[in-house]
């Protein structure tokens, strides 16, 4: 493997990232119905969060789950308290959230609601929780406004804020990425964001850009080398507006079983990306949902495992640490003499509460 003699600037190590979007049936609610082929991956993801919660601890791994605003709530009564006025109009209704059946809270709709599950994850040490907006909010689709998305960035706020979490990090739904809304993201006291993968075949699309073709690009690509290197920089994560775009390295695509034979490539291409960052003293950013994980959950887990005990082997040899993207953003602003950004937060006089980091 070759690696570059001449280190970039950056604090001297490797930096292993990983984040989880955790979204249940609202990310995919426009195309997959609630009783449809794909509610066994959702429950699974119920299943699979405690697992790999556990791994996390052995390794002792930081990790960022951007977690969609909607799941937070214990009751269909509490999340319409802290839904906002002011709602996108899509062009497309399908994508639309407001609209869909929910039920009375996570007992009997474990599909929309996960406090229980979130709960979970914040008691787990290095877990960093962010938001993936209050509404599984696209950012690019037709009919959504600067001043919507600021509507729903602050909902997310607000019921973060009512657990006592304080949200420091965003990943935008479907990798949407509105370079005109940095200054509202800043300004909710919010300082990085999960930029896509390099290659074309990574961009954040909207639903009218979603082809087939893109899609087997995206999954060729995991098993191919067609987007080459792609692991990220320290001097590449800060932004013009200081904003801090802890970039993704690499998607972890589930375990396929008519893939079978090339799972072996698959893994050995994350691992030796993985190594490469640690050498360079650079930044690998991994990445998927737990409803990946819903079924083939234990070769998936074997997979996830390995990666760990790579990344365990690379921070004994080669220093490289596990930082989530919260804590990545604050080296970065600190190692270019940018002074992180006080953080507050918009709430609701009614739901106001003393908001420190979880």
């Amino acid at each position: 493997m070759e690696f570059s003699a001449k280190r970039r600037p950056g604090p001297g190590y490797g930096t292993f990232v990983l984040s989880l979007d955790f979204e249940l049936h609202w990310g995919v609610r426009d195309h997959e119905p609630t009783h449809g082929a794909y509610r066994q991956n959702l429950l699974g993801a119920r299943v699979a969060i405690p697992r790999m919660l556990e791994l996390f601890r052995r390794y002792d791994i930081a990790t960022t789950w951007a977690i969609v605003g909607f799941l937070f709530a214990t009751s269909r009564e509490e999340r319409r308290k802290f839904e906002p006025a002011l709602r996108p109009a899509y062009h497309h209704k399908a994508l639309d959230p407001y609209q869909e059946p929910v039920g009375n809270g996570e007992e009997d709709d474990p599909l929309h609601f996960a406090p229980s599950l979130i709960e979970q994850i914040r008691r787990c040490p290095g877990q960093e929780i962010g938001t993936h907006t209050f509404s599984h909010y696209y950012c690019r689709e037709a009919g959504q406004t600067l001043e919507t998305f600021k509507a729903d960035l602050n909902s997310a706020i607000a019921i973060a804020a009512d657990r006592v979490i304080r949200l420091r990090s965003i990943v935008f739904p479907r990798n949407q990425v509105n370079p005109d809304y940095s200054q509202a993201v800043l300004d909710a006291g919010i300082i990085c964001y999960r930029g896509s993968e390099h290659g074309w075949m990574h961009r954040g699309i909207t639903r009218q850009e979603r082809t087939f073709a893109l899609r087997v690009a995206r999954v060729g690509d995991t098993y191919i080398d067609i987007s080459g290197n792609r692991i990220v920089h320290w001097d590449q994560v800060l932004e013009p507006s200081g904003l801090c775009n802890v970039r993704a390295s690499r998607f972890l695509w589930p375990y396929k079983p008519g893939l079978k034979g090339l799972e072996e490539k698959r893994l050995k291409r994350t691992l030796d990306q993985l190594k490469l960052a640690a050498m360079e003293d650079a930044i690998f950013h991994l990445w998927f949902h737990p409803h990946n994980f819903g079924i083939h959950l234990e070769q998936n887990l074997q997979v996830l495992e390995a990666i760990l005990q790579a990344f365990a082997f690379a921070r004994e040899r080669y220093g490289m640490r596990s930082l989530s993207m919260n804590a990545v953003a604050d080296m970065a602003r600190e190692e270019f003499r940018i002074p992180s950004a006080e953080s507050y937060q918009i709430v609701p006089p009614a739901t106001r509460k003393e908001s420190v980091p979880a």
